[in-house]
């Protein structure tokens, strides 16, 4: 029996319901996003893991390639590139029977893949928490208060009945991907429940140490002073309580640019006294396009400003959009747009 809801927590009845299409499935697919962050990665091996320990096989295929500085993850080493080994992956997507997609709400996250993903035969399980799900997934899993979709990998599994024998795997994972998409546990997505979260995964061996470590504390010199590039180009404007980055391929290129290495730079601006709005824009000329992430502070949306501006979209405080005009036409529309959203920037 398949059925379609967005429900807030994983209950009983709705673990049942994915135990029968997992008791059903043999062949198994996890999916993360286009430029998957530490959430997606961490929500992917997290529940490979989970899925390995009910005796089932699962295969994570990436759209594309992932941050070095997430490679230490157990089980990260396995994971297909689609972009690398798309062949192999094909193969994957066309004989899987149960797809899960996890950290997007729409086929369109995965770039490339989108095409394949959409004729695919495979049931669809969505876990995610950003906002407007699409419909395609036969179970979704939605709620658009989750800190992160690791959390909510953690509530499938307390939902089985399997929290107390998590593997050490798991709570490492699920660990990675709740402290990098809570920025260390500062976003107000973090709740009392989070840290309960948390806590608990310390237990079952998640070394937090060691991990914030891995993930924070494995800089370059490239990246290092890439993000002194980033910073000399910040633009700050009072009036608009907005202050912005902007990186040329350029400079992305002159510092040996490798994928995760602007991971966090747009939230330098939100430490600046007074701003509550930050962009940060990257050229990329291989896609022709400009990629743009929002953060905001309090209640002003970056979600609904992607979606309505910037072909995007994601959550309240942190959200990513793109545009294919040039740097200095995208900054142009941005800093125009501004004067409308005056009042909220200043509420």
């Amino acid at each position: 029996m398949l059925y379609y809801c967005i429900f807030a927590r994983m209950n009983l009845a709705d673990a049942a319901q994915l135990k029968e299409l997992l008791l059903q499935s043999r062949d198994i697919v996890i999916v993360p996003h286009k430029n998957p962050d530490g959430d997606a990665i961490g929500a992917s091996l997290g529940l490979q893991h989970f899925l390995s320990t009910l005796g089932k096989n699962a295969m994570i295929i990436v759209p594309n390639e992932f941050p070095k500085f997430l490679k230490w993850m157990p089980g990260s080493d396995a994971i297909l590139n689609f972009e690398k080994k798309n062949g192999v992956a094909l193969e994957l997507l066309e004989k899987a029977d149960l797809i899960f997609t996890l950290d997007f709400n729409e086929l369109s996250r995965t770039g490339r893949m989108e095409p394949f993903l959409t004729k695919a035969t495979a049931k669809f399980v969505m876990i995610d928490h950003h906002q407007q799900p699409d419909t395609y997934a036969d179970i979704t899993y939605s709620d658009v208060s989750m800190s992160s979709t690791c959390e909510m990998i953690y509530n499938t599994i307390e939902a089985f009945g399997a929290a107390d024998v998590m593997t050490k795997e798991i709570a490492t994972c699920l660990y990675t991907g709740i402290m990098t998409d809570t920025g260390s546990f500062k976003f107000s997505a973090t709740t009392s429940r989070t840290h309960r979260v948390v806590a608990h995964l310390i237990d079952k061996g998640a070394e937090n140490m060691r991990i914030h470590q891995q993930v924070f504390d494995s800089n370059s010199p490239a990246r290092l002073r890439l993000l002194g590039v980033a910073l000399n180009n910040l633009v700050i404007l009072e009036e608009f309580r907005t202050a912005y980055i902007t990186l040329r391929q350029e400079e992305l290129d002159q510092h040996n640019y490798s994928k995760g290495d602007t991971e966090g730079f747009v939230n330098y601006g939100l430490t600046l006294e007074g701003i509550v709005f930050a962009a940060i824009f990257i050229e990329n000329k291989e896609e022709g396009i400009i990629k743009i992430s929002f953060r905001s502070a309090g209640d002003f949306s970056v979600n609904h400003f992607a979606r309505s501006h910037f072909e995007g979209g994601g959550h309240t405080n942190a959200a990513g959009g793109r545009s294919t005009i040039s740097m200095e036409e995208t900054t142009g529309k941005f800093i125009a747009l501004l004067p409308q959203y005056k009042q909220q920037l200043f509420q």
